[in-house]
Parts: C-alpha cells; sequence; structure tokens
C-alpha cells in the first residue's frame, strides 16, 4: 500500500484560512462523518428504533471498530474493544494487572504521565488496603525503578507534553523479566506513531480515538488485552455487557469471552459513527507511511523556527526517533502567543506551566501548510503580536 496524502486532505472539512496544528488533542472532521451520522440518525434510529440494536449491528461495533484500530496499533485480532472513555479504560486494565499479580503492591508510573491517569491508579488504589502504592518517578529514571516490588507499570508512551517518547519494547521486557505487567497509554501514540503491541509483548494498552484517529470529541475509548491474559483476566468494572450472556439478566456477574468481557456499558452508537468515518480513511494509509512523513513535517518545522525564533526554546526530543508526531516549544508567555497565533490562522494549543504544542497529522497536514505556519509563528514572535491583554486572558480550554 502507498499512501497518498493529497487524497487524504481531501477528505476533512477543514475551514479556510487556518492551519490545524492540534490534531494531537482533537482530529478535525472527516467529510464522510456527516454523512454518516444522518444515515445513523434518520435511517437506523429513525426507521429502526430499538430493532437497529440487531438490524443496524449496533451491538457489534465496539468489536469490529476495535478490530479496525488493531492494525493501527499492531495488535492481534479479537483483542481490542472501544466503549467508555480513557480514564475509565486505564482503571479497568490497572485494576486487571493488579489482580493478576496479588503478592505486589506497587504500580510505578512517571512525572511525565498524563494527571488523569495518575487520577485513576490513586482512586484505585484508595479502595484498597493502605499498603499499596502508586510510585512515580522521572521519566528517564523508569527502567531502572522497575524491579521485583513492581505488579504492573502504567505509561504513556508518547508524553503529552514534550512528544518524548518511551522504548515500548525494551521497558517491557524489562517489566516482564521481573515479573511485572505492563499498561501502556498510547493516547498519543495511536495514528501518530508505528505502534507494535504484539511484537513487544504489552500486557494491556488502552488509548482515545478523538485525537490522531480523528473519531470526534466524545468518541469512545479502547483497550487492549494480550491473549494470554484474555482468557483469564477478571474486570473489576463488571458492566452487563462484558458479561457471557447480558440479556439472561443473571444475577451473578460471568464473564464473556476474551476481549468481550471487557466491555462495560451500552455502546456510544452516535459517536462511534463518525469514527467509523474516520477509519475508512485510515484504510487508505500504511502506518510506516504516516510516520515517515510526519518525522518530515516535524523536522522542517523545528529547523526553520530553531533559527528564526530563538526566543522559543525546544521543548521535545531533537531526536524525531524519541519523539512523537508533536513539538513542543517553551516560552514564558507561552498561552497569550498560542491565542495570538490562533486569532492569525494557526491553531496549535498551550500545556502549563509555558508549552507551545504542535501537532503534526500528515493525513492532512502537508509542507506547503507547515511552510505557512511558520511564516506567520515568525511574524506573531518576532513582532511580539501576543502582547496584548487579551491574548492573556486564560479560558477555560487552553
Amino acid at each position: 500500500m502507498t499512501s497518498d496524502f493529497k487524497a487524504t486532505k481531501q477528505l476533512f472539512d477543514l475551514p479556510k484560512g487556518l492551519i490545524y496544528l492540534d490534531g494531537n488533542s482533537l482530529g478535525p472532521l472527516p467529510k464522510a462523518a456527516t454523512e454518516r451520522m444522518e444515515t445513523v440518525l434518520k435511517e437506523e434510529w429513525g426507521k429502526l428504533l430499538i430493532t437497529g440494536w440487531n438490524k443496524a449491528g449496533w451491538m457489534e461495533q465496539p468489536k469490529s471498530i476495535g478490530d479496525r484500530i488493531a492494525r493501527l496499533i499492531g495488535a492481534e485480532k479479537d483483542h481490542v474493544v472501544v466503549g467508555d472513555t480513557l480514564s475509565i479504560k486505564v482503571f479497568q486494565s490497572l485494576a486487571a494487572a493488579l489482580n493478576l499479580r496479588p503478592n505486589r503492591r506497587v504500580i510505578l508510573s512517571d512525572s511525565g504521565n498524563f494527571p488523569s491517569d495518575l487520577y485513576m491508579a490513586q482512586g484505585l488504589l484508595d479502595l484498597m488496603s493502605e499498603d499499596y502504592e502508586l510510585r512515580i518517578v522521572a521519566p528517564e529514571d523508569l527502567a531502572a525503578q522497575i524491579t521485583d516490588e513492581i505488579a504492573v507499570t502504567l505509561i504513556t508512551e508518547v508524553d503529552y507534553r514534550t512528544g518524548r517518547r518511551h522504548d515500548m519494547q525494551n521497558l517491557t521486557a524489562k517489566a516482564h523479566g521481573v515479573g511485572a505487567l505492563t499498561v501502556w497509554d498510547l493516547a498519543h501514540s495511536a495514528g501518530a506513531i508505528d505502534v507494535e503491541l504484539s511484537a513487544a509483548q504489552a500486557d494491556f494498552a488502552v488509548g482515545c480515538t478523538y485525537k490522531y484517529l480523528n473519531g470526534g470529541p466524545g468518541a469512545p475509548a479502547f483497550i487492549y488485552v494480550n491473549p494470554r491474559h484474555a482468557d483469564t483476566v477478571k474486570p473489576a468494572l463488571r458492566g452487563w455487557l462484558g458479561h457471557a450472556a447480558p440479556f439472561a439478566f443473571e444475577q451473578t456477574y460471568r464473564a464473556g469471552e476474551t476481549i468481550e468481557r471487557m466491555r462495560i456499558g451500552t455502546p456510544a452508537v452516535l459517536a462511534s459513527a463518525s469514527l467509523e468515518a474516520a477509519l475508512d480513511i485510515w484504510e487508505r494509509v500504511d502506518m510506516r507511511d504516516v510516520r515517515a512523513k510526519s518525522i518530515q513535517l516535524s523536522q522542517q518545522f523545528i529547523e526553520r523556527l530553531s533559527q528564526s525564533c530563538p526566543m522559543l526554546r525546544l521543548g521535545s526530543p531533537k531526536d524525531p526517533a524519541e519523539r512523537g508526531s508533536q513539538v513542543s516549544f517553551h516560552f514564558q508567555d507561552g498561552y497569550a502567543a498560542m491565542q495570538a497565533l490562533i486569532d492569525h490562522g494557526v491553531i496549535g494549543d498551550f500545556r502549563a506551566p509555558d508549552m507551545m504544542r504542535f501537532g503534526f497529522t500528515p493525513l492532512f497536514i502537508d509542507e506547503d501548510d507547515v511552510e505557512k505556519a511558520c511564516a506567520i509563528i515568525e511574524n506573531v514572535m518576532q513582532n511580539e503580536l501576543w502582547d496584548r491583554d487579551e491574548y492573556k486572558v486564560k479560558s477555560r480550554v487552553t
């Protein structure tokens, strides 16, 4: 398969006059999603009503979509399912991993992890005995801290602020070498880099679908369980659709087969419809091509701005092999600067305390976009156009 990124760009509804470098936070609208949503609303929900669960295949959606995502993250077929939110899937996978290691008491994570992951881990441990511990170390110290005390590691493969990429293969091997399990958060990996869950022998993985996968705001999360655990893992969140026979309405829980047991509640049919339209675009490309192109675009961006905007300090690794598909710069007034950029036609985002983030998604960003974006950024930064009171008033979402 040869990926045609000129063709994929035409499949997105991109506002004229804007360069969108924030697909790492929320992907843009696939044009086909509008028609797909209308079909689900009018032809399925509208005409089929409750019979849509059978006739329109709504009940099978979580697993069929999971199989499509599996191709993008190097996972085995029948071992990925979508549903709920990423935070819930973090809780679910951690609880399952701890149950598989009953004699160990430590979850190991790092200070670069997304706070919500840490919140979910701590909330889970608060429900357990006091001798459990969430141990948080510096990202560069993770490997050295993986010891035989550890029950499970909770690591986001690509740091949400800096874009730093952890070595999944080596860290997973290190964990397994001491008898620990792994949970990988792929929020900034799925659709951005060439993930190989099966090859790495990861135990569990979770991720969202509204960033690089372009599923839309509120699109469901996904969870992966390695085949060696699939028939023995015990879900802590035992929703009725994870039951072996949901419509038997038994009062006692019996886990479903393999990945089906990781389902919890009713599928988000409407949100899944837009995700299906997005995944149709992903069927046209190879992840290796996506990765190679994103490196090219991000290198182009870094090389130009590093020369023209010395006030911006690179916050991402210089080596593209050590980062994902985003580039971050430190700037003391980063929030105001980002608002000015948005006002001038370049959309990125800001992460406290001083990080300006830009995402590079080849499905809809090309070399011309990067050049135009750099020119606008140079104008805003060199002429201090960000130094206005209205740009310094923080909105709820940054």
